[in-house]
């Protein structure tokens, strides 16, 4: 758990919600063929926790802020201020163009991006 400028203190599950893996694949099948998606997201099944400042996610990512006028950016903003804890990002590395892809996490990224942009967020990356 990680402290914010809000006040609010960040928790977050050990380990990505079941229902994450599903999203990172359907997502994933947009930029890849769907027998290389599925094999992400088994490596990312198996990758352990590590951890990224917020801030350095977005850059490496190269995608814009969404606000609070986003509904699911809202959701997640609240979850946080109720003490929810929050699921870990799936992260893949791209190497063609060199960018990080956000598998799966991207809402709850700007909303913790919204509270402080130095939030250390735990993710499985591959």
């Amino acid at each position: 758990m990680h402290a914010t400028q809000n006040k609010f203190t960040i928790k977050w599950l050990a380990e990505p919600e079941d229902h994450d893996y599903p999203a990172a694949k359907s997502y994933l099948c947009l930029i890849f063929e769907t027998s290389f998606a599925e094999a992400i997201v088994k490596k990312l099944k198996e990758a352990p926790i590590s951890e990224f400042k917020a801030k350095d996610i977005f850059r490496a990512s190269n995608l814009s802020l969404l606000g609070v006028s986003n509904t699911h950016v809202a959701k997640d903003q609240k979850k946080i201020e109720s003490g929810k804890e929050i699921s870990p990002l799936l992260l893949v590395r791209n190497s063609n163009p060199s960018t990080l892809i956000i598998a799966d996490g991207y809402h709850r990224l700007c909303a913790i991006y919204s509270f402080d942009e130095d939030a250390v967020i735990p993710c499985k990356i591959v």
